[in-house]
């Protein structure tokens, strides 16, 4: 376990407690997607795809690298050793473990919304690939990613490290060059995604990008 190997002991309940929301959630999310597309979650078993461009597994890879390995060792580090901010109060703490909860519910609800949402970047012929614009997809085109940089900012300060939650820019950094990749993607390859991102402006927050 990534957290507490970085934190040098297994009595952190921060961290267990973690592990178990994240066990809950998950189980849940792979639940609810699998009775909506049994086909997207067998799909997103695999991280590499023959048609994925080589950029987009290098960025895959890298992000989470950067998210899931990267910035927990960093919480643990900074909590048990380095010292580099103060502490989050307790308050904004528990509000950590809110937003993580929020990012992954959020990408349940888009996985369970977009049937072609599947984990590498490419256009699905196979699966008849088509444009999805309702549900959340009505409002931003990339909810799916939306739901990251709660999910990473939210997990750093409920292990109690604003220098995580500082450093959770990179891999959020790394998720927009993906974004970047993925749109220029579908608007060659996908039929109706010019029109729909027309339709649909904003990627990410509604009202800012």
């Amino acid at each position: 376990m990534v957290l507490g190997a970085s934190a040098g002991t297994p009595s952190w309940w921060r961290a267990w407690l973690l592990v178990a929301v994240l066990l809950v959630v998950r189980t849940a999310t792979v639940i609810a997607v699998y009775r909506a597309s049994p086909a997207l979650m067998r799909e997103r078993a695999t991280l590499t795809h023959d048609d994925q461009p080589w950029i987009d597994k290098i960025i895959l890879f890298a992000g989470l690298a950067a998210g899931y390995v990267a910035l927990p060792m960093i919480a643990a580090r900074d909590v048990f050793y380095w010292h580099l901010l103060p502490r989050p109060a307790p308050a904004i703490a528990d509000a950590g473990l809110v937003l993580f909860v929020l990012g992954w519910t959020l990408k349940g609800i888009a996985l369970r919304q977009n049937a072609f949402a599947i984990t590498v970047v490419r256009v699905q012929r196979e699966q008849r690939h088509a444009v999805v614009d309702d549900g959340m997809y009505r409002f931003v085109r990339h909810p799916f990613y939306a739901g990251t940089p709660l999910v990473l900012v939210g997990m750093a300060l409920w292990l109690e490290s604003f220098a995580a939650a500082i450093y959770a820019a990179v891999p959020i950094a790394i998720m927009l060059m993906r974004i970047a990749v993925e749109e220029r993607l579908l608007r060659r390859e996908l039929a109706g995604y010019k029109e729909y991102a027309m339709r649909v402006r904003y990627r990410l927050v509604p009202g800012i990008w």
